[in-house]
């Protein structure tokens, strides 16, 4: 591992003398390059650093445990616990840090949340998922835009789609994606009787121009009017826009811009993030036919986590996790649940790179 480290250190150097190389400097698309690559190793290197600082103490102070001086053995035996129990954290950092990256974790995302079983309260839950996730975005400095979106019969929204920009979003959400199901007495509820309802939410990273290639022959186009509310001329013209992909089916809808032309544009980012998850999907099925029935694969058609609200209570099904205070989770606050998922299957994919068992889902 140290050899592999070093490597990485003497890369790490090269990359910070390139930013100071007048060439570089002068063509933005090979600093933008460097300066990328630079930060991508950046906290594996200061990690690294750190690590080979608390060996060399810790060589210092055993060889202090032999000395002759009764107060360099006496602080060797204070200070020797924790230098060893630093070590272990460092290494710990490390190897999570060596893990191989997911190419699609600087993504921006593209998050679609639809109303499943329960109606009306399904629909309202909907919206409220949503909510968090925005605000869960604006506290992250994300640029978050609604791009698609229907009402429900009685409030609350049958479907949505959001774009979301920003550092490395996809590597933030890629575990919401799933069956997430509420508990709780709806508003309609005369008789104070506990329903269950249940939403999808999909989380696809967004595909570049390169990662999936697109024949216009194969797309039909369809314009409409928006629906919904919106400012002067968004339901007097033409410029909602339906893309139909006829070899997979798919069907994507964008209403956002006054512009045909530019609802168009952001309809073909929606169908390209849709084709590459798909094709991602296949390349994993194909890796572990057994991912499927697996526990914890994040798969979409999973109930992966629990909103009971009586309970006060969330519950992640895949990790075993179980916190309370909703009110401040439907605002937003969900870090400790997101981290807590993504710590879980990166200690899954450790376990899995050093023979300790299989991942139950990619890190």
């Amino acid at each position: 591992m140290i050899d592999k480290l070093e490597e990485v250190e003497r890369r790490f150097e090269r990359l910070t003398a390139d930013l100071s190389n007048p060439d570089i400097l002068a063509d933005t698309a090979k600093l933008q390059k460097v300066s990328k690559e630079r930060a991508g190793l950046e906290k594996l290197v200061e990690t690294f650093r750190g690590y080979r600082k608390v060996l060399a103490d810790l060589g210092e102070v055993e060889t202090w445990l032999s000395s002759s001086d009764p107060d360099e053995k006496a602080y060797a035996k204070e200070a020797l616990p924790g230098l060893k129990e630093q070590r272990e954290v460092q290494e710990a950092a490390l190897k999570i840090l060596l893990l191989p990256k997911d190419p699609n974790d600087e993504k921006n995302v593209i998050l679609e949340i639809r109303a499943g079983a329960g109606g009306d309260e399904a629909a309202l839950f909907a919206e409220e998922v949503m909510q968090m996730y925005l605000r869960y975005a604006d506290r992250k400095g994300w640029k978050a835009d609604i791009v698609d979106m229907s009402a429900g019969n009685a409030g609350g929204v049958k479907d949505a789609t959001v774009t979301l920009s920003g550092d490395a979003v996809f590597s933030q959400l890629k575990y919401e994606s799933g069956v997430h199901r509420v508990q709780r007495v709806p508003a309609t509820e005369t008789q104070g009787r506990i329903h269950t309802s249940t939403i999808t939410v999909s989380v696809m990273p967004e595909a570049e121009d390169v990662d999936v290639q697109i024949n216009p022959a194969d797309i039909e186009m369809q314009v409409m009017r928006s629906t919904g509310a919106g400012g002067q001329s968004v339901n007097t013209t033409d410029s909602a826009v339906r893309l139909i992909h006829k070899p997979s089916g798919i069907v994507v809808k964008c209403q956002q811009e006054k512009s045909q032309g530019k609802n168009r544009a952001m309809a073909l980012r929606m169908l390209r993030a849709k084709l590459y998850d798909m094709e991602q999907e296949r390349i994993r099925n194909e890796r572990d036919s057994m991912r499927r029935g697996q526990v914890g694969t994040g798969d979409r058609s999973e109930k992966i986590r629990t909103y009971n609200f009586p309970q006060d209570r969330l519950t992640d099904h895949r990790i075993g996790l179980t916190v309370h205070n909703l009110p401040a989770i439907m605002v937003g606050n969900v870090d400790e649940v997101i981290t807590a998922c993504r710590t879980h299957y990166q200690a899954e994919a450790l376990k899995a790179q050093t023979g300790g068992g299989r991942p139950a889902s990619e890190a």
